[in-house]
């Protein structure tokens, strides 16, 4: 289950699946103005950099660090998937010097984040062994399994797969991503053609697919419980008043992150 805290002006989703420290955020809570108010935490949409330190301060906060003291996603709708560490704590609003979709970490009190705006965010954890993860699942990094790269990553770390619990957060639903024949073969061949329930066609052509659920599939598949595993049913396209949506804004928009610590 999925519920709403607020914490200051800060409003973010947590899910009770994942008993670690998370977050997953939306549009309340940060400074910035304009089509970009007010929780941007994206440094390349013509934001005043002032604002996204200062929203990137009050995430951060939550989880008792600074603004410097996180490492982060550099998402290029890839597959790869990072283990960081202490090296890796990213000083806000410079480059990250690696690309990664994916990062997953064993070290304690280094919050992890990736970015979307409809793209599926997906957290991971093995509280147990100690092992987390963040994951960008557009649907292309989906389709090249990138879940199974963060798993196997995961278990490099001493992870185990039937102890990880995940939350796939807030996302352009089934209701809203409508696509063309290509992606649902990229899905079918992907999940070995286990897709039961996740397309609907429509009369023009076009087939509604829901990526959540894909990926929850696949994270089964993976080892994964099916009851360590929480969807949230809330769609970024329809709740774009709450959430940064691509493509409702047509690419005016900010962006949230999904984040999580040890």
């Amino acid at each position: 289950m999925f519920i709403e805290n607020q914490q200051g002006e800060l409003i973010y989703m947590t899910s009770t699946v994942i008993p670690l420290r998370h977050a997953f955020t939306t549009r309340f809570g940060g400074v910035s103005t304009g089509h970009l108010a007010t929780l941007n935490l994206l440094s390349d949409k013509g934001d005043d950099p002032a604002n996204v330190r200062e929203n990137y301060r009050r995430v951060a906060a939550l989880f008792g660090v600074g603004e410097d003291d996180c490492a982060v996603t550099k998402q290029v709708h890839g597959n790869v998937v990072r283990i960081v560490t202490e090296a890796d704590r990213h000083k806000c609003l410079t480059s990250v010097p690696y690309e990664a979709d994916g990062i997953v970490t064993a070290t304690p009190g280094l919050p992890i984040f990736c970015f979307t705006a409809d793209c599926v965010p997906v957290l991971l954890c093995d509280a147990e062994h100690g092992v987390i993860g963040a994951i960008h699942c557009g649907w292309r990094s989906s389709v090249g399994d990138i879940l199974c790269n963060a798993l196997r990553q995961m278990e490099s770390l001493g992870a185990k797969a039937e102890n990880i619990r995940a939350a796939i957060g807030p996302a352009i639903g089934s209701c809203c991503f409508e696509t063309d024949d290509d992606v649902p073969k990229a899905v079918t061949a992907w999940l070995g053609g286990d897709t039961e329930g996740l397309f609907r066609k429509r009369a023009d052509g076009k087939t509604l697919v829901d990526l959540r659920a894909a990926n929850a599939r696949r994270l089964m598949q993976l080892g994964v419980p099916a009851q360590q595993i929480d969807i949230s049913e809330e769609c970024t396209v329809c709740s774009h008043d709450k959430y940064w949506s691509h493509r409702y804004t047509k690419g005016q928009r900010g962006g949230q992150a999904a984040v999580i610590s040890l």
